[in-house]
């Protein structure tokens, strides 16, 4: 009796506290979008900050969010992806493989802000970048490196052994393996992890204010020349992303209707890292039936 009573119990605490962490989200993320609603039209999110009267839009910094992610992205995903790939496949237990993941440990648990000034001293200052997208990217990079590896080392270990063997045996070389068997059993996971992590990019700032900058020069779409300041495609450039203007214009409080920009910007953000997540869940989720046949 003292068992059954325990176990209920137990199981009332496990949904309490299930439905608590539900509640917590659910309360902030109605908080946000209701008060950032109202703030929120097109031409909110389209427009340039000084083309609109008093706090103006963030077009160009959604743009900056996108085109930092892609940049940050293609310097990760492959880094982090190889680096799993040697992790699971070819490291032994050694000293040295005791090192690189004692390294991936100590760089998950790096506070942004750290990684911010590393980045202002070293892609600012000493490869003088200057402040620019790819001087964020790098930072970025070096933040969302160590999940990377490590979401890739974890979803390449749970592919089972036996197919490993059953390549092997039929005169597959290992590398051969790895890219025909283990990457594509392996799939699913690896692009939740990629698209979890992509998203961690549009809530940072404490590394982007050191290194992308704080402002964003007038975007000319039809100029198609890279090396010009005016370009959006321009990597060189400055660039301030939607959570760098949020922590900007509370700081700073310099427009009359800061509390309606930053409110809808933050709005904007809350919905764009809700899109990601709910678009990695629909993803692994397609690629599961696909190669389960379900």
């Amino acid at each position: 009796m003292k068992a059954q009573v325990k176990d209920k119990l137990a199981t009332a605490g496990f949904y309490l506290g299930a439905g608590l962490v539900v509640l917590i989200l659910f309360s902030l993320l109605g908080y946000i979008i209701v008060h950032g609603y109202r703030a929120i039209d097109l031409q909110f999110l389209l427009s340039e900050p000084e083309t609109l009267r008093a706090g103006g839009g963030i077009g160009p910094n959604i743009f900056n969010s996108f085109y930092l992610l892609f940049l940050s992205m293609a310097l990760t995903a492959p880094l982090g992806v190889l680096a799993g790939i040697y992790l699971a496949e070819y490291a032994r237990q050694n000293q040295f493989t005791n090192l690189i993941r004692l390294s991936i440990e100590t760089l998950t648990s790096l506070p942004s802000i750290v990684v911010g000034l590393f980045g202002l001293l070293i892609f600012v200052t000493m490869f003088g970048f200057g402040y620019s997208l790819v001087a964020g990217a790098l930072a970025l990079t070096v933040i969302n490196l160590p999940m990377m590896v490590r979401v890739t080392e974890e979803n390449l270990r749970t592919v089972p052994r036996d197919l490993r063997e059953a390549s092997l045996s039929l005169g597959a070389t290992k590398w051969q393996t790895i890219c025909r068997v283990v990457l594509p059993t392996a799939l699913p996971g690896l692009i939740t992890g990629i698209i979890i992590t992509a998203g961690r990019v549009f809530g940072e700032a404490a590394a982007l204010l050191f290194t992308a900058g704080m402002t964003t020069p007038h975007l000319n779409f039809s100029q198609l020349d890279i090396t010009q300041p005016t370009c959006p495609w321009n990597p060189f450039r400055p660039g301030e992303t939607l959570a760098v203007h949020i922590w900007k214009i509370n700081s700073e409080a310099l427009i009359p209707d800061v509390r309606r920009v930053a409110d809808g910007s933050a709005a904007v953000l809350v919905l764009v890292v809700l899109g990601f997540n709910l678009f990695a869940r629909w993803v692994a989720r397609r690629f599961t039936c696909r190669l389960t046949g379900g």
